[in-house]
This record gives C-alpha cells, sequence and structure tokens, in this order.
C-alpha cells in the first residue's frame, strides 16, 4: 500500500531555538501511542513527520490514538506519487473521482526547487485536469475555492509528492510532558475533568488529587468516578497518578468549629492545604482546580481570591472565562462527560449552608479557621491517603497501587519522625 500520514504539527513551529526538544517530545508520543500498531516511522523528511502503515484495516486504530496525541494539528491520509505533472494528475483525478464531490478546490506546497512550476500554476493545471475528469461523469461540478466541499491538496518535497483529500483533526497544544508538573484538585464532575485536560494540552503532566466522603443511601462513593476518570484521560498523558484522600473526619471537625456560611470555602481552602503538601512531594510546580467564575458560590472573585491566600503556589484556572456549555462540549470530546453524570456523593455540598458566603474576605476566613488545629488536619489527610497509578501500554491501561517514597518521606517529617542516615524506603516510587 503506498498510504501516508503526514503528522502536522503547528505550535512547535513557534519555539525557535527550542524547537527540536519539543519535536523530538512529540516523536516520543507518537511512538508510545502506536506501539502496538503496525505502522512504521515515524520519519522526519523535509519538516514533516510521516508514518507508514503496514497494514490497511489498521488505519482506524491507528487515526484514534493519534487524535489523542497532543502537539499534531492534524493527520493527513496521503498517497504517495512520483513528482511527475502526469503521475500527479492521475493520482489526484483518481481520488477525487472517488470522493464525487459537488464542490472542489486544488490547494499545493511546492518544496522541490526542481519541480517546472509553482504553487499557483500547479493548483490551476492540476484543477482543470480535475474538473474535466469529474465532468465527464456529472456535468454540475464546479470549482470554489472558498469553502468547498472536497480540496485536493498536494504537498511536494524532493523526488516525492503526496496527495490527499481527508484530514484528521488531532489534538493541537504542546507534546506531553513538555512543561512541567501539577496536581489537578479531581472532584468527579465535570469541570475540574476539563481543566486538568486543558492543562495536558499546555504540556503539563498532570498528578490527580481526589476528596471523597462516605457514600450515601442514594449515591455510592465518588472513588470509582475519580479514578474512571484518571484512567481515561491517561492515553493523553500515558501515565497518571491518582491520591483518593478521604476528607469526612476533616469535614466534621469543620463543621463543629466554625461558622456555617463559610463551610464550602474551608473544605475548599483545607483541600488546597492538602494539595499544596501532594504538589510539594510530587515535585509540581502549581495547582489546577475546575472553577468558573461565579458559577457557584464559591467561585465568585471575592471567594477565589479568599481562597488563594496563603497558599505558597499557583493555583490554575483554565475554565475561568468558560461557561458550562463549552465545559460540558470539551467533557463529551474527551470521553468524560458519561463518567461524570454517574451518581455519586460528593463531599462538598456535604453539611451545606443555607446561606453561604459569596463576597468571603481573606481575613473572615483566618478568623474561621482561628479554631481549628490546621497542620494536625492536613497530616490526617495525607495519612490516609491511598495511592492509584495508571499507565498507557499497548494500547491498555494498566492499574496498579502506589505508596510513592517522597509522600512517606514528607509524612515522617510533618510527624517529626527522624530518619537514619543513607536509609531508603522499600516502598515503590
Amino acid at each position: 500500500m503506498n498510504r501516508v500520514l503526514i503528522l502536522h504539527y503547528h505550535e512547535i513551529w513557534l519555539k525557535g531555538g527550542n524547537k527540536n526538544y519539543f519535536l523530538s517530545r512529540l516523536i516520543v508520543a507518537v511512538k508510545h501511542a502506536l506501539a502496538d500498531l503496525p505502522v512504521a516511522g515515524p520519519q522526519f523528511t523535509s519538516e514533516r513527520l510521516l508514518l507508514r502503515p503496514q497494514m490497511e484495516e489498521a488505519m482506524p486504530k491507528i487515526l484514534e490514538r493519534l487524535r489523542r496525541v497532543f502537539g499534531l494539528a492534524y493527520v493527513a491520509v496521503a498517497r504517495e506519487v512520483p513528482s511527475d505533472p502526469t503521475a500527479i494528475e492521475a493520482a489526484a483525478c483518481e481520488m477525487m473521482a472517488e470522493k464525487n464531490p459537488r464542490t472542489f478546490a486544488v490547494r499545493a506546497k511546492i518544496a522541490d526547487p526542481r519541480f517546472p512550476m509553482n504553487s499557483m500554476e500547479l493548483e490551476r493545471a492540476l484543477g482543470r485536469q480535475i474538473l474535466d475528469h469529474l465532468r465527464a461523469r456529472a456535468s454540475g461540478v464546479q470549482v470554489k475555492l472558498k469553502e468547498p466541499e472536497v480540496t485536493c491538496w498536494v504537498e511536494m518535497i524532493p523526488g516525492r509528492t503526496f496527495l490527499y483529500a481527508d484530514r484528521v483533526e488531532g489534538a493541537g497544544g504542546l507534546p506531553p510532558v513538555t512543561s512541567g508538573r501539577l496536581v489537578a484538585l479531581l472532584s468527579g464532575g465535570f469541570d475540574s475533568a476539563v481543566a486538568a485536560y486543558k492543562m495536558m494540552r499546555r504540556g503539563a503532566h498532570v498528578v490527580f488529587a481526589h476528596f471523597y466522603g462516605p457514600p450515601s443511601i442514594s449515591r455510592g462513593s465518588s472513588r470509582p468516578v475519580a479514578e474512571e476518570i484518571a484512567r481515561t484521560l491517561t492515553p493523553y498523558q500515558f501515565t497518571t497518578r491518582l491520591y483518593l484522600v478521604p476528607f469526612d473526619e476533616v469535614q466534621r471537625q469543620i463543621v463543629a468549629a466554625t461558622h456555617e456560611s463559610f463551610r464550602v470555602l474551608l473544605y475548599r481552602r483545607m483541600m488546597a492545604r492538602i494539595a499544596r503538601q501532594i504538589a510539594r512531594a510530587e515535585r509540581a510546580l502549581g495547582l489546577v482546580t475546575g472553577d468558573s467564575v461565579s458559577q457557584v458560590a464559591s467561585q465568585t472573585l471575592h471567594n477565589l481570591a479568599a481562597l488563594d491566600r496563603g497558599i505558597d503556589l499557583p493555583i490554575y484556572r483554565p475554565l475561568a472565562g468558560d461557561d458550562k456549555t463549552e465545559i460540558l462540549k470539551l467533557a463529551r470530546a474527551i470521553g468524560t462527560y458519561k463518567i461524570s453524570c454517574e451518581p455519586f456523593e460528593d463531599c462538598c455540598p456535604r453539611f451545606m449552608p443555607r446561606s453561604p458566603a459569596i463576597f468571603a474576605r481573606p481575613e473572615q476566613l483566618e478568623r474561621a479557621e482561628a479554631a481549628l488545629d490546621i497542620e494536625a488536619l492536613v497530616t490526617l489527610g495525607l495519612e490516609g491517603a491511598t495511592v492509584r497509578d495508571f499507565k498507557f501500554e499497548n494500547g491498555e491501561v494498566a492499574l496498579r497501587e502506589a505508596q510513592p517514597r517522597r509522600l512517606q518521606k514528607l509524612l515522617d517529617l510533618r510527624k517529626g519522625i527522624p530518619r537514619a542516615s543513607g536509609a531508603r524506603p522499600t516502598t515503590g516510587e
């Protein structure tokens, strides 16, 4: 088969002297995504990444995997022909006859100085040949340069020409694991999963922290929902770590010691503090939340500013300006929508106040927390945490329990437990 997949990247072009680094990470990601599939490459030729599928029946699975690789703008499913005008015309007419469009256009890119035509001349000549060929079958076919039904794309490099009419849109963004590590607070709902995805798309490697309470009579635990979201997002970044933090006892102490109007804000502030310590153990550079400004009472600008006070780490809110319609649309696209629709017991609405504060000031939250032993509650949350590691390999997502050494070391430091000089824990990283 003479099929060739042309992997087009976009933002990497803007990286100047760092382009080779991002390109190398993109190639690693493509190889990882397709490791178990019959495909040769990728081969880097004339500023293009080329893949050669070895079996036609594997094409749908190959394209589906490539759609999830961050850094790819689109994938062209192309035919390779010699850079000879007669061969190009014959292949283009055959390809467009298969498409049988009512309107079409030709777009050419020529990167071969030896070819006797420039791009515009080739587009005109090829357009005439295709039009005559198609009108012999249906007289109503027309050339339409703006928004045609089908476009015949021609890309020429020295010695070879690629023709295609099919393009599969990619995920865009930057290649996985090129921007550092972040910890995302994962609720199990629509917003936090989408927020994590958007930061993954910017090259961040996301670790998840999920805070859960006991299940109710009508709703199950949120833990399986969080695990399924982490599993679903793992193929985008290949490995994922999920911290599951029991939060019931922390909530009860907050309820017992503070005014009800500040409860949800204090829950969230405590979650951020615990996530901050997880970020410390994971050497992460910031936190991610699914906040959309003023979507709920705790997400007003005043409350968000009050929540951030005292967290000595950046908090990223990629959904800050998005509305619910935009969030749900992306949740459907990335595969987390149906998971988040499952009924589960979310810990934040528990003991919900009748009238939550919407214009809280940092000083008010600090006074409300005066009766709490903050450090003890943070340690309580970390002590109860369990960890799941997900890994995408050979087309499957595997799960194993983990006990990160750095987390145990952090807990020992918080409890004042000395370590023997040079001693290393025996648990896995």
